[in-house]
C-alpha cells in the first residue's frame, strides 16, 4: 500500500512537471512571438528616422554646396575684375610706352638732323672765319705800309686820343648806372616783401575776453555756486576771473582780461566738476595745481615752438617766454602767433637775400620777448627784450635786431631792418591787430597795479569789465577799519590818476585764517 501510494505519487510528479513543462514552453513561444513583433516595430520605426534625416542631411549638405559655389563664384568674379582692371592697366601703360617711344624715335631724328646742319655751318663758319683773318692781316700791312706807323703805335695813339673821351663817357655811364641801380634796387625790394607775403599763411586776430565752460547738466551750475554763493565766491578769490551763472543752457561764462587767470580757472573747474567735491579748501587746492599744471605747459609750448621752427640751443628761460607769449596780445594779435608768423617772414626774407635763415627765425621769435614780463617798467619792450637775450647768451646780432626793431637804437646788423620789415608786414595787414582791445585791457591792468601800490595787498583783479576792481589784502597787515580806508584810498587814487568810463566800485576783502598741524 505504501508502495502503491509512493508509485501514485511518483507518476503524479512525473505528469505534472510534463504539464508545467508543456505549458511554460507554450507560454514562451508566445513571448518570444511578442519580442519579435516589437523588435520589427522597433527597426521599422527606426528605419523610417533614418530616412528622413538623411533626406535632412541631404538637403543641408545640398543648401550648404550651394552657397560654398555661390560664395566661390562671386571670388572668381571679383578675381577676373581685377585681373580684367590690372589687363586693362598694362594695354594702357603699354600703350603709353608706345606712344612715348616713337615720340623719342622722332625727336631723336629731328635732333641728328639739326645737328648735321649744326656741323655744317660750324665748318662754313670756320672757313669764313679763316678768310676773314687772311683779309684783316692784309688790310693792316697795306695801312702800315700807308700811313708809316706799325699797329702797335696806331693803337696806342688811339688809346691816348680816347682816354679823356672814354674818362667823360665812363662817369656818365657810372652816375646813369647808380641811378639804376637804385632804382632797381628798390624794385628788388618790394619784390623780395611781396614774395615774401604771399609766401607765408597768416590769420586775423580772434582774441575776447571771456571763455565758455561747457557743463553736461544744468544741475551742476548748483553745486558751482554753492551754499549762499560761497564756491563761486572761493572761485573768484583763487583765480582772480569773474564767473557769470546765467540762463544760458548746461553753460558757464568765465570772464577776465588776462588769458592766464581764465585758462586756469577753467581747467580747475573741469578738475572740479569731474571730481565732484567743489568746496573752498577742495577748489583753493585743485586752483594751485592747475597753476602748476600751466607753468608745465608754458614750457612745452615753448619746446614746440623752436622745434617746428628748427631753432636750437634756446635758453631754459627764454624758452619759458616764448610759452608764455600764447597767453599775450598784442592790440588783439596773440604774441606766439605773430612771433612765430614774424619768424617764418625772417627765414623767407634772409634766404632770398642769401642770408642765415636760422639766425633771421631766432630773431624774429624772440623780438617781442620784452613785452612778456607781468612786471611793469618804463623801460620799452624792445630795448628789455635785448637786455634778456643778452643776459641768457643770445648772439649779438639777434640782440641787434631785437632791440632796434623799434629803432630804439642804431642798427648794427644785416637782421636788424628784415625784423622791422617782418615786424610791421605781419602787424600792419588788415585784419592783424584791434587798437581798442590793446588799450582795454592795459587800462585793466593799471587799475590792479594801483591797488597793487598800497600796503598790505595780497591780491587784485578787475573784474565786470573794469567796474570793479577786487582787492585781497593780508590780514595781519590790514585790519577791518584800515580796510575801509585802504578802499576809500584805492577809489581817490584810481579818480585821480585813471580816466575811464562809468564808476568802478572798489572791494577790499579781508580773510582771517587760523592754520595748525597736528604731528
Amino acid at each position: 500500500m505504501e508502495t502503491l501510494t509512493i508509485i501514485i505519487a511518483v507518476a503524479t510528479a512525473i505528469v505534472g512537471f510534463l504539464l508545467g513543462f508543456l505549458i511554460s514552453k507554450t507560454s514562451g513561444k508566445k513571448h518570444i512571438e511578442e519580442a519579435k513583433e516589437k523588435a520589427e516595430a522597433i527597426v521599422k520605426e527606426a528605419k523610417t528616422t533614418g530616412e528622413s534625416i538623411k533626406k535632412d542631411k541631404i538637403l543641408q549638405a545640398k543648401e550648404k554646396f550651394i552657397e560654398l559655389k555661390a560664395e566661390h563664384e562671386k571670388v572668381i568674379l571679383a578675381r577676373d575684375k581685377k585681373i580684367a582692371d590690372a589687363e586693362k592697366r598694362t594695354r594702357d601703360k603699354e600703350s603709353k610706352v608706345s606712344n612715348e617711344l616713337s615720340k623719342s624715335k622722332k625727336l631723336n631724328k629731328e635732333l641728328e638732323i639739326k645737328l648735321k646742319e649744326t656741323n655744317e655751318r660750324f665748318d662754313y663758319v670756320e672757313k669764313r672765319q679763316e678768310e676773314v683773318d687772311k683779309a684783316h692781316d692784309r688790310q693792316i700791312k697795306e695801312l702800315e705800309i700807308i700811313g708809316g706807323l706799325s699797329a702797335e703805335e696806331a693803337k696806342a695813339q688811339l688809346v691816348e686820343t680816347l682816354k679823356e673821351s672814354a674818362k667823360t663817357d665812363a662817369m656818365a655811364l657810372i652816375q646813369d648806372t647808380i641811378e639804376e641801380a637804385k632804382l632797381t634796387a628798390q624794385q628788388e625790394a618790394k619784390k623780395i616783401v611781396v614774395n615774401t607775403i604771399q609766401r607765408i599763411g597768416t590769420e586775423e586776430a580772434i582774441d575776447n575776453c571771456v571763455s565758455v565752460f561747457n557743463l553736461e547738466s544744468d544741475d551742476v551750475k548748483g553745486r558751482i555756486i554753492g551754499r549762499e554763493g560761497r564756491n563761486i565766491r572761493a572761485i573768484e578769490a583763487a583765480t582772480g576771473v569773474e564767473i557769470i551763472v546765467d540762463d544760458t543752457p548746461e553753460a558757464i561764462i568765465l570772464s577776465c582780461f588776462d588769458a592766464v587767470r581764465r585758462e586756469v580757472a577753467r581747467l580747475s573747474l573741469h578738475r572740479l566738476v569731474t571730481d565732484g567735491r567743489i568746496h573752498p579748501a577742495r577748489i583753493e587746492e585743485v586752483v594751485k595745481k592747475t597753476r602748476k599744471q600751466i607753468d608745465e605747459e608754458i614750457i612745452d609750448i615753448g619746446k614746440r615752438t623752436v622745434i617746428d621752427l628748427g631753432i636750437h640751443g634756446l635758453h631754459p628761460e627764454l624758452l619759458k617766454m616764448v610759452g608764455r607769449m600764447k597767453y599775450r596780445s598784442s592790440y588783439g594779435q596773440n604774441l606766439l602767433q605773430h612771433s612765430r608768423e614774424v619768424a617764418k617772414l625772417c627765414g623767407v626774407m634772409a634766404a632770398e637775400l642769401g642770408l642765415n635763415p636760422k639766425l633771421a627765425k631766432r630773431a624774429g621769435l624772440l623780438h617781442d620777448i620784452g613785452k612778456v614780463p607781468e612786471t611793469e617798467t618804463e623801460v620799452p619792450h624792445a630795448i628789455l627784450g635785448m637786455q634778456m637775450a643778452e643776459k641768457h647768451g643770445e648772439k649779438p646780432d639777434v640782440c641787434n635786431a631785437i632791440g632796434a626793431h623799434h629803432d630804439e637804437i642804431e642798427m648794427t646788423s644785416l637782421l636788424s631792418p628784415i625784423i622791422q620789415v617782418c615786424d610791421a608786414i605781419s602787424g600792419a595787414r588788415p585784419g592783424a591787430r584791434r587798437q581798442v582791445l590793446d588799450s582795454y585791457i592795459q587800462r585793466l591792468k593799471d587799475l590792479e597795479n594801483i591797488a597793487f601800490g598800497f600796503n598790505g595787498v595780497k591780491k587784485a583783479y578787475a573784474i565786470q569789465a573794469g567796474r570793479e576792481l577786487r582787492v585781497i589784502v593780508e590780514s595781519e597787515k590790514v585790519n577791518d577799519e584800515k580796510a575801509s580806508n585802504l578802499s576809500f584810498e584805492i577809489s581817490q587814487k584810481i579818480q585821480t590818476d585813471m580816466t575811464y568810463p562809468g564808476q568802478v566800485k572798489v572791494t577790499v576783502i579781508r580773510e582771517t585764517r587760523a592754520v595748525n598741524i597736528a604731528k
